[in-house]
């Protein structure tokens, strides 16, 4: 048998597959997030195979030309330490890489213990994402701020809705948006005040409790608004959220809704950083796609 390391494209089944590793690793994915990955970009997703065995993989997410993303990592726990993991990572990276148009931004989150390694490898920290756990529904109040209307997703033109996420994310995702709006056991809401689109966010199931991604929002008042209306798809069960570092009324929010923080990683970029606007990210929306 081949005992060298075969990278190649994977296919959807093995997403399944790598999606099961990340749940024994602890990542908490969501229950029906492999269908929005595979609907999103079906190149991005890559497989490292030993001996005919996948032994890890790993996403390289293009939108479009202009931005990409590194993420979704893994690789089996009996492999690592010999290389293969370091060879799929630079591989992923110069694949991504060719996808773009020179000089684009890769974004990517990173644990803290691996920042030292993705330095090395030419990214730079912008800031950290901070997943946040509660049962809010103890301490949060459902309703609505003055004046902010909440209502479902679809009820708003497909148009304003991209616009608004352009403006919290480095690119146009239109195909990712689509599938991630409408993901099975999940619930997408916007809110309106004064006649326009100041927000939005989705809420889905996963392995353990319910994660919110993303959750963009003019300001902290419409961001609780929408929080409120999003606990009651989780009902008593755990929220988590990762929220960035560079947003205090997003750190603000979640300590007042006493929620822990339970887990970290470092927001690199290798390339110029996005110009985006952070006041209203107040939660991401996956660290595997961006």
């Amino acid at each position: 048998m081949n005992s060298e390391l075969v990278l190649r494209n994977m296919t959807r089944a093995e997403i399944d597959e790598l999606v099961e590793w990340a749940a024994l690793e602890g990542w908490n994915p969501g229950l029906h997030d492999a269908d929005a990955y595979w609907a999103t970009d079906p190149e991005a997703f890559i497989a490292a195979e030993l001996q005919g065995e996948l032994i890890g993989g790993g996403a390289i997410t293009a939108y479009g030309v202009d931005f990409g993303f590194m993420g979704f990592f893994i690789v089996r726990p009996e492999h690592r330490g010999k290389g293969y993991g370091n060879a799929l990572w630079l591989a992923r990276r110069d694949r991504l890489k060719a996808r773009l148009r020179p000089g684009a931004s890769i974004g990517m989150d990173g644990v803290f213990d691996m920042e030292p390694y993705y330095a090395r490898g030419g990214f730079v920290r912008a800031h950290r994402d901070l997943r946040y756990s509660g049962n809010i529904a103890s301490v949060l109040t459902q309703g609505q701020g003055d004046g902010i209307e909440v209502l479902p997703i679809d009820r708003i033109p497909f148009d304003d809705v991209r616009d608004y996420d352009r403006r919290c994310f480095p690119s146009n995702r239109d195909k990712f948006l689509h599938a991630w709006m409408v993901l099975p056991e999940s619930l997408a809401l916007a809110a309106h005040r004064h006649g326009r689109l100041c927000g939005y966010g989705v809420i889905r199931r996963c392995r353990d409790g319910c994660r919110i991604g993303p959750l963009f929002a003019d300001d902290q008042a419409v961001a609780l608004s929408l929080l409120s209306e999003l606990s009651a798809f989780a009902g008593h069960s755990l929220i988590y959220i990762d929220v960035p570092e560079n947003n205090p009324e997003a750190l603000a929010l979640v300590k007042a809704l006493e929620m822990e923080e339970v887990f970290g990683c470092a927001r690199m970029y290798l390339g110029p950083f996005p110009d985006l606007e952070h006041r209203r990210v107040f939660g991401v929306t996956t660290l595997e796609l961006g």
